[in-house]
Formats: C-alpha cells, structure tokens, sequence
C-alpha cells in the first residue's frame, strides 16, 4: 500500500527535471494527476499518482521511493541478449528488482538463488526450452505461485500452449514497453 504522501508542484519539478509550472500544466491538462488546493490555486501531487506519471512515461524512479518491501522481484528469461538486457533496463527503471537467464537450465538456478515474484520467458531457448521450464515451475510447491508472463514471438497456438501448461499470460514479440508493464503491474497486483 502506497503512503499517502503529498508533493508540491516544486518537488515534483526537481523529480522530474522540469519547471514548476510545465507540472501545473501537465495537472490542468490531465497529464499527471494531482489537484488544487481550494482557496489558493497551487497544485498537489500524491505519491501514488506521481509513482503512475514516471512509470508511464519511462522516467526512473528515485532510490528513495522505493520501499524494499514493495520491491517486487522478476526473472527475465530469454536466450537473445540484448532482448533480456532491454526488458531489465525496462524493469529496473519502473523499480522491480531483476534477475536474467539466457536458457531454462539457468532459469532453474536462478530461481534457487533469485526467488522472482514473476518470471518473463521466452519459449524458444537452448537446453531447457520455455514450456518446460513452465511445467517445472508449476510442479514445484516451493515455485508454483510464482506468475509466468511468456513474452515470445511463437504463434499464437504455441503462446496459448504455454497458458494451458501453467503461464499465467502472454505477450508477442514485438511489444510495446507500456503493454510489457501493464501486463506484469496486472500479475502483481
């Protein structure tokens, strides 16, 4: 649960790297929700609407608003590189804790080490491919909570496969950032 702390036109300013005023108006024109304090006129951000603005929009988040406790925990499993590498950047920047693994033999050590809230696989990998993996996780009492988001460039009857298997959604390659976190938001939440 978010504190309910409150942020000045100001504040939000120096967060975000802008004027005062560029917040007043992201406000008005329904950018960034917050509101007015009656009386005076000066605007008013909370910490959950501020938290939903820098998701949004890609900003990072300060160390400092992240509560270790909230720090959700995910697993990118992909054997590309530079795709695990983008959906960590991603990950990272919107303030969940990440860990990657390029095959399932290494997702399966990671997930000892690691113990992800939720687990972003690719299915079509080296060694261990992404179904098994699934099966495994799904198998294991001390791994079965954990949400499966396959994001895959598979066909559409290979990403339905996976959900029947045990994933808990799915996500085409290519994805938009926005579609990637909102799916992952919606599995935590």
């Amino acid at each position: 649960m978010l504190e309910n702390k409150v942020y000045t036109t100001g504040e939000v300013a120096n967060i975000v790297g802008v004027n005062f005023r560029t917040v007043s108006r992201w406000i008005d024109k329904g950018i960034m929700k917050g509101y007015k304090i009656p009386g005076r006129g000066d605007h008013r951000v909370t910490e959950g609407g501020l938290l939903n603005f820098l998701k949004e929009n890609n900003i990072p988040i300060p160390g400092d608003m992240i509560k270790p406790k909230e720090q959700k925990r995910i697993l990118v499993v992909d054997d590309e590189p530079e795709m695990a590498n983008a959906i960590k950047r991603v990950l990272i920047r919107s303030g969940y804790k990440v860990a990657t693994a390029n095959n399932g033999f290494q997702a399966g050590l990671q997930l000892q080490r690691f113990t992800p809230n939720l687990i972003t696989l690719d299915l079509k990998m080296p060694l261990v491919d992404g179904h098994e993996v699934i099966e495994e996780v799904k198998r294991n009492n001390t791994s079965n909570s954990i949400k499966i988001l396959v994001v895959s460039g598979q066909t559409k009857p290979e990403l339905e496969r996976a959900v029947e298997k045990g994933a808990d959604d799915f996500l085409e390659k290519p994805f938009k950032n926005k579609e990637l976190l909102s799916r992952i938001d919606q599995l935590l939440a």
